[in-house]
């Protein structure tokens, strides 16, 4: 952008983690102070999002987890400085069953039926599986967890225990090759394409796109939209890649899923700048704790979506002391063997129930960690 927020220029530092959470959190050490100082991280993982929480409240630098994380932070008087933004696991979660409860006929038809959880071994497979059994003992279903090692570059084993056991659906929690090869066994032992439904880091072009007729008609979560439909796409389309300052070797990867998701990041991470400079007036915003506040405060209607030029790429969020999450919408796409087409507008599960939880937990972090809950009625 051109001057940057209001004058306030962004500058940002990459670190090659490898999804290890000790080089995850060597990586934060390192470059927390860079630069003036960290004004926010985002560690695209769970594993490192989890060996930062402690470090995150001590230095006082928000952490945004989009689209992942650990779902009790969405509790912001507990977590104070972590923002799981958007949609949690937990969310997702409720919301696949809620769609298996639509393709059934209504959540009663679940009643009896059987869902298999095929997961990454890791904090981040096993993330969802206290909403999934809670929903399995609420709806009646029973659920059949299957773990998968990492890299998960052979399935065999899980497969057939699949093909014996005979579930109606199977829940492809997985990650990297190891969702491609889901999906290729899948085929290969002959279970039914339309019985699966795919985690949002499980459903993209890089994941099915290898696995050739095995994925069509696949369908996946997502928390955003992909294409290059959208006014935003088009101005970096033209802007960035017109004027050959994009960074990436592959132009036709523009507006692919993970793209997509890294250009809404990108939206509500200046937005949340925007806020705060609205508070702390423009051009003045420069610390995390005045960012935090922007987190906070995001308010992104469906009218400041269009006006941001993106309207229907992601859902409105809205966030505040209390709700570090701001939505818990979901939808469903399903991949038709040249892109994603879809299959559900934005949709939520059972919000009521997931918030209990995340309170519920959250409590019970606070009372291990000794830590005292904000009291959001004192906070602007």
């Amino acid at each position: 952008m051109t001057g940057g927020v209001n004058g306030v220029k962004l500058k940002w530092e990459e670190c090659e983690t490898e999804y290890n959470a000790s080089k995850g959190v060597e990586c934060y050490e390192r470059l927390k102070k860079k630069n003036g100082g960290a004004t926010t991280v985002e560690p695209l993982s769970t594993g490192i999002a989890y060996g930062l929480f402690d470090r995150v409240a001590q230095d006082k630098i928000p952490m945004t987890t989009f689209g992942y994380g650990l779902a009790s932070s969405a509790d912001g008087r507990v977590y104070d400085w972590v923002f799981p933004l958007g949609t949690t696991y937990w969310g997702q979660m409720a919301a696949m069953i809620a769609y298996l409860g639509q393709k059934e006929g209504g959540l009663d038809k679940l009643k009896g039926k059987k869902i298999a959880f095929l997961y990454h071994e890791s904090a981040y497979g096993k993330e969802p599986i206290p909403v999934l059994d809670a929903l399995g003992a609420k709806l009646g279903f029973d659920v059949l967890k299957i773990p998968v090692a990492v890299p998960g570059q052979t399935q065999e084993s899980q497969w057939l225990q699949i093909r014996q056991a005979k579930p109606d659906y199977v829940i492809v929690w997985t990650y990297g090759v190891m969702s491609t090869v889901a999906l290729k066994t899948a085929a290969k032992t002959g279970y039914p394409r339309d019985k699966l439904l795919g985690v949002w880091w499980a459903g993209s072009e890089e994941d099915v796109i290898p696995a050739g007729d095995a994925s069509k008609g696949y369908v996946s979560a997502s928390f955003t939209a992909s294409g290059t439909n959208f006014p935003v796409m088009q101005d970096i389309k033209t802007k960035v890649y017109g004027a050959k300052k994009g960074n990436l070797e592959d132009p036709s990867r523009l507006g692919n899923v993970m793209y997509t998701r890294g250009v809404v990041y990108g939206i509500i991470v200046v937005e949340a700048l925007r806020i705060a400079q609205a508070k702390y007036g423009k051009g003045k915003v420069t610390t995390p704790e005045q960012l935090r506040w922007g987190f906070e405060h995001l308010n992104l209607t469906e009218g400041r979506i269009k006006e941001l030029g993106a309207p229907g790429l992601f859902p409105p969020i809205k966030t505040s002391c209390l709700d570090h999450e701001g939505s818990g919408m979901v939808k469903f796409q399903v991949w038709d063997g040249t892109g994603f087409k879809q299959v559900t507008p934005f949709m939520a599960g059972d919000r009521d129930m997931v918030r209990k939880m995340v309170e519920e937990t959250a409590a019970k972090y606070a009372a291990e960690k000794k830590v005292t809950p904000r009291d959001c009625s004192k906070e602007g």
